[in-house]
């Protein structure tokens, strides 16, 4: 071990090998922890040695994004608009489950960095190339939102409501009486949560299958834009 600490020091430091050093101590550690300070450490350097590659804390998780975004599929090339999108958003969600923490540092990012842009605008483009009008391609970015990055609020993302009080799933060990007493205040929620089945390793929720829910709704979101895109959709105020 004090060997490769050893080697490690040797190997000059870049922004590249902060970067990534960044990426993985972030996987492992997480993001609440996550310090310059540590990351020093990690590196083998005193922490004024990173401020000659990054400027602070906030640039360098601006440099993480970048490398997650880096981690993203480019749009396949002779692929129809619908397929190229379908497949970069799943591409896009597979980069942010191998990083966890990757979608809490997209969503606290105030500035949109180069890497970032250069995203939005080929995600953008592979709409407009497929023909799709500027007016649609406008509404369907709104309605794509977090989505083109492989995730989204989803409707049971904890086990209780906002106000604490309806759990998103009844365990299956609840006793008959408190089945009883959720089914008569809230029998559609009991209805829902009864009826499908369940995978118990979701993040969704308790048994929901994200992935398959989170396909589900892509794929109802692309069939109706392109069933507008057939019909020459436009928006009221594109039409005034």
């Amino acid at each position: 071990m004090a060997r490769q600490v050893q080697a490690a020091r040797r190997i000059p430091l870049s922004r590249e090998r902060v970067l990534e050093a960044a990426v993985s101590l972030a996987d492992e550690a997480g993001i609440e922890s996550f310090s310059m300070r540590r990351l020093a450490q990690e590196l083998g350097v005193v922490p004024m040695a990173l401020y000659k590659h990054v400027a602070n804390k906030e640039e360098l998780l601006d440099g993480m994004v970048e490398v997650i975004v880096g981690e993203i599929d480019p749009p396949l090339p002779g692929s129809d608009w619908k397929n190229a999108v379908r497949l970069r958003v799943l591409s896009a969600r597979q980069a942010l489950q191998r990083h966890p923490w990757a979608r809490q540092a997209l969503e606290s990012r105030t500035n949109k960095t180069p890497a970032v842009l250069d995203y939005m605008d080929s995600f953008t483009g592979m709409f407009l190339a497929g023909g799709l009008s500027v007016d649609l391609t406008h509404h369907v970015m709104h309605a794509l939102g977090g989505r083109m990055w492989g995730f989204t609020q989803e409707l049971f993302d904890d086990s209780r409501s906002p106000n604490g009080s309806v759990p998103a799933e009844i365990p299956p060990q609840a006793p008959a009486a408190m089945l009883r007493q959720m089914a008569d205040r809230y029998p559609n929620i009991v209805a829902i949560a009864a009826s499908a089945a369940h995978d118990d390793q979701s993040v969704v929720g308790h048994g929901c299958d994200d992935q398959f829910e989170f396909e589900f709704a892509l794929d109802l979101l692309l069939d109706g834009f392109e069933r507008l895109h057939t019909q020459g959709w436009t928006s009221k105020r594109a039409e005034a």
